[in-house]
C-alpha cells in the first residue's frame, strides 16, 4: 500500500500548476528530456502496448518547419517555448507487443484489425500524454498542451513515410507567470461523476 503523496506534490502536479502560454528564455537540458521520457513510460496502458511515440521539438531548424502548422493563436507561444513535445501514436504499436508483452501472443489480437489498432493506439497516446504532462510537471517544468495544428502537415514533416500519427502538442520549459490567464472554472462532483 502506497502512502498518500504530500499537499505540495498534489500543488505541483494539480492544483497550483498551470497551462502556460508565456515562457522564460532558460533551456530545458537533453537529459531532462530523457528522464521525462524514463518516468512517463513507466504509466500502464493496455497490453503494455506503449503506443506513444515523441519528438523534441528544441533547434530552430525544426520550430521553423513546425511553425506553418500551427494555428496562428498557438504560433508565438510555441516559437517562444524552450522545446515543444509532439506527442504521437504509432500504428504499428502492435509489433512490438512480443518484447512488451511477451507472455502471451498479443499481437495476434491486433494484426488485420485496423479499427482495433487505431483505437487502441489513439486511447493509450492519450494516456501517455496525460503521464508526460505530470511527469513533466513533476520535474520542475511547467506545460502548455494544445491542440490547434494541422496533424497531417505535422505529420508530413516530422513523421514522413511512417505509421506515426500526431495526437497533440505540448510546449515545455519554465513559464513566465506573467504569461498566465485566469484559472477557468472547473466542475463540482456532481455535475459530473456519482457514486453508485
Amino acid at each position: 500500500m502506497s502512502d498518500r503523496i504530500s499537499n505540495d506534490a498534489l500543488d505541483q502536479l494539480f492544483h497550483s500548476a498551470r497551462t502556460h502560454n508565456a515562457w522564460v528564455k532558460k533551456d530545458v537540458p537533453d537529459e531532462l528530456l530523457k528522464e521525462l521520457v524514463k518516468i512517463l513510460e513507466m504509466g500502464p496502458t493496455s497490453a503494455n502496448c506503449s503506443p506513444a511515440r515523441f519528438v523534441f521539438v528544441k533547434s530552430d531548424e525544426a520550430k521553423r518547419r513546425l511553425e506553418p502548422h500551427l494555428s496562428e493563436g498557438n504560433r508565438a507561444k510555441t516559437m517562444s517555448a524552450p522545446v515543444c513535445a509532439i506527442i504521437g501514436q504509432d500504428l504499428e504499436f502492435h509489433h512490438h507487443l512480443p518484447k512488451l508483452f511477451p507472455h502471451t501472443d498479443a499481437k495476434s489480437w491486433f494484426d488485420g484489425n485496423d479499427a482495433l489498432i487505431e483505437s487502441t493506439a489513439f486511447r493509450n497516446a492519450t494516456l501517455q500524454g496525460a503521464y508526460f504532462i505530470i511527469a513533466a510537471r513533476a520535474l520542475g517544468l511547467d506545460t502548455g498542451a494544445m491542440s490547434g495544428f494541422d496533424p497531417d502537415g505535422v505529420d508530413k514533416a516530422f513523421f514522413p513515410n511512417s505509421r506515426i500519427k500526431s495526437n497533440f502538442l505540448c510546449n515545455l520549459g519554465y513559464g513566465d507567470p506573467e504569461g498566465l490567464f485566469p484559472r477557468s472554472p472547473r466542475f463540482g462532483f456532481d455535475e459530473v461523476a456519482e457514486i453508485i
